[in-house]
């Protein structure tokens, strides 16, 4: 089941990239791939608040999730020249954080999308 949720996200990412190349903001990709994935049939949310629990109490430390499929999948959207080691640390601690086991970092300033794609799972 996750894995067929993540196809259909992967491919409205690449319909959004086929519609508006690279370089823009992340927000825009991130309003546009709303769209998409609403368009899809998936109950999505964008700008998720990740409280941290700490000794029994639930503290905001300002994490936010891009887009959350809940119960499913973590996407964290990116805007930049490559993707770095610290990108795919933000998205483990996320996975870490929220319980859910599966995560897409894209990266939407790529020539084709599915070489800023990285799917990663705790």
């Amino acid at each position: 089941m996750e894995d067929l949720v993540t196809k259909k996200v992967i491919g409205c990412a690449i319909e959004v990239h086929k519609n508006l190349g690279s370089g823009l903001l992340e927000s825009s990709y991130e309003s546009c791939l709303m769209y998409e994935l609403q368009n899809a049939g998936l109950l999505a949310h964008n700008q998720v608040l990740l409280p941290i629990n700490y000794k029994n109490k639930t503290i905001d430390a300002g994490y936010r999730i891009d887009i959350l499929i809940p119960d499913k999948l973590i996407i964290e959207l990116k805007s930049v020249d490559k993707l770095l080691p610290i990108h795919s640390a933000q998205l483990i601690t996320y996975l870490k954080l929220s319980s859910i086991k599966t995560g897409l970092l894209i990266n939407f300033n790529q020539v084709k999308l599915l070489d800023g794609l990285k799917r990663i799972s705790v």
